[in-house]
Parts: structure tokens; sequence; C-alpha cells
């Protein structure tokens, strides 16, 4: 069974929970300060504090001294926070990773002693590296729970299982599980998580990173694709008096202003998300292409530019928002992506990322 740690809150005060930091402490810092985060919060930080970003330690570092100060915070485990487990467990595969991922804690690690991976003969020589100097950490994360239950709602990075006991739960499940919003579950409660970005269950839906908040299905999800998607998001999900909000911060710095009113009249909505960029063409344009996402089975209009023929297969070349956008003149919006003729990706302030005709600018 998964460490599961039962709380009695107070319901007066309000309920913060943040997922998916990937190592940007920057970004959770300005998000605590747009949600104008206090002491008398309740704060949680679901798991995936490492990795991607350019700062796993520093946010480690952040996040255990915000947990020691305040005892108002609770932080749970991430897949992405265990990557040391490979090393001590002596999964070679985990060389290739570090090589491959090297914004990596494991290779911070390594550069704050000024070592790399050609300094040890083999994993048991490095498993002993980060024991000896890094050991206060890893306790740490190892010592952070699977799961916080309230009176209302479970936290927990990836999901659950469709069991009678949800704590039954295997831990790999718990922080590994993929599309926890499309499995059913059996708790009576909420169920907050993370981990899966949410802008992959939006195919066929106006493109978005913004929180999945489903009380009927009793999830909530969290993870705005911080560090993964271009135009990825780091969320906060606000409960307080029974209410639901949310708020996101994200790097866009490109800030425009709509100089001509534009809307939408196609209803072009979706998006384009990893694996599904196998595409057969079933009608081209001057600016985008109607196609069949093939594993999908669902029809997407997707620009011209993020197409390209692979091995005699058409492709999309990355993710990509198939959702046309409507705006009002004086509306401020920022730029995805500028290099596309006709048309510029743009994020609205309200988290919708699409296409608006280059003469709205």
């Amino acid at each position: 069974m998964i460490e599961v740690r039962q709380l009695q809150l107070d319901k007066t005060k309000r309920m913060i929970v943040i997922s998916d930091i990937h190592a940007n402490l920057q970004l959770f810092k300005n998000l605590l300060q747009k949600v104008v985060y206090t002491e008398d919060d309740y704060l949680f930080v679901n798991g995936d504090l490492c990795e991607k970003g350019l700062n796993s330690l520093e946010v480690v570092e952040f996040v255990r001294d915000l947990s020691e100060k305040f005892s108002s915070v609770y932080v749970t485990k991430g897949n992405c926070d265990l990557v040391h487990r490979y090393v001590f467990h002596g999964s070679k595969g985990i060389i290739p990773y570090m090589n491959r991922q090297e914004h990596s804690i494991l290779n911070e690690m390594l550069a704050n002693h000024s070592k790399t991976l050609d300094d040890f003969n083999n994993l048991e020589e490095l498993a002993h590296f980060y024991r000896q100097y890094f050991h206060e950490e890893i306790d740490w994360i190892e010592s952070l729970p699977i799961a916080y239950e309230t009176d209302d709602f479970i936290i927990i990075h990836a999901g659950i299982e469709n069991k009678e006991n949800w704590r039954e739960t295997k831990e790999e499940t718990a922080l590994y599980m993929q599309e926890f919003y499309n499995q059913a579950h059996q708790a009576e409660k909420l169920v907050i998580v993370g981990h899966w970005p949410v802008v992959n269950y939006r195919a066929n839906q106006i493109s978005s990173h913004n929180p999945i908040i489903d009380l009927s299905k009793k999830v909530i999800a969290l993870d705005g694709g911080n560090q993964i998607k271009k135009d990825g998001q780091l969320n906060a999900l606000i409960i307080h008096n029974g209410t639901y909000t949310h708020t996101y911060a994200d790097e866009l710095t490109s800030e425009m202003i709509v100089r001509k009113e534009f809307k939408d009249s196609t209803k072009r909505v979706g998006t384009v998300t990893y694996p599904n960029y196998d595409m057969q063409i079933i009608r081209q344009e001057k600016y985008f292409t109607l196609c069949e996402n093939t594993n999908l089975g669902i029809e997407q209009w997707i620009k011209n530019e993020y197409l390209q023929l692979e091995n005699e297969a058409i492709l999309s070349k990355t993710d990509v928002s198939t959702t046309f956008l409507s705006v009002k003149q004086g509306e401020k919006v920022w730029m995805v992506d500028n290099e596309c003729d006709g048309y510029i990706l743009v994020k609205k302030e309200n988290g919708e990322v699409g296409w608006l005709p280059r003469n709205c600018f």
C-alpha cells in the first residue's frame, strides 16, 4: 500500500495546490506571488519538483525550507523527484537518460562538485557520490508521502487505481499512471492530480493548459505542461469556501495588443499533442490543411508549416493548437509563434491558445 497521510484542515482557510514545477524556481515564485500566498494558506506541492528546468536543486531547497518553516505546507512525491533511485538500483538506462537530459537534478549534483559522468567507472561509484554529498536532499525527498487525504480530497501525483480501497494503489501507478482523467476510480472524494498535461485531453476542445475541474468525475487535473510544452504554464488551483478557481504563470514575454477585432466563424478547435502526430490529408488550403488524426480518428485543421513528410508519412512536426480564436480590439495576448504565413499563434489571458489573422495586429 502507498503511504497516505491524513489531514484535518480548517475549511475557512484557502487551499492552494500546485504541481509539476519541474525545476523552474522563478516561475514557482511568480505564481506564489500571483496568488498572494501567505503562511495562513494551505499549500500543497503535488510532485515533480525536479527535472526539465534549470533549478532542480534550488526548487528542492526552496520547497523544503517552506515546508520546514510553515506547518501548512504539504509536499508529495512525483516520479521526476525519484530519478536517483535508478542509480541506486543499478539501472543502466539512467546513463543515456543523463546524457540526453542535460537539465536533470543528477547532472546538477555532479556540476556542483565539478564532476561529470566520465569521472565514474560504474553506477556503484556514482551512487556513492550522491549518497556522500546529497544524502540530506535525497532523504527529504524519500520522506515525502505518496498522497495526502483530507475530508474532501485526495492529493496524489499521477492517480489511483480503480478499486474499492484506493489506498491499495501501487506506488508505480500513483507516480506514473497516464491519462488518469480518462480512467475511472471508486474513491468518494475528489482526486487532485498532476503528471499528465491537461492539454493532452483537448484534442477536440479549445486548446488550453488550464486545469480540468470535473466534479462529476471527481477529478481535478492540474499539469499545465510547464517546461514540456512551448506555451505551457504552471497552474495553481485555489479552493476556498467551496469554490474552485485557478490561475497560472508562464514564460511567454512577447505581449501584443489586438488592433482589429476578429470573430471566428469556423468553430475550429483542438490540439495536436504527442504522440498523436500521424496525419492523413483531407483537404489543403492556403494557410491550413484539414487532416484526419490517424491515432485519434478525428479531423484537425493544422497550420501548413507544422506538417512534414517523413518516410512517405504525413506528420505534425510537434504539438500545436488547431484552435481558431476570437478577440476584441484592445485585447492583450501573448505571442507563441510569429513565424507562419497569414496567421499568428497566440495565448489569451484566459489561457486559450490558438490562431489569429495577422491583420488583427
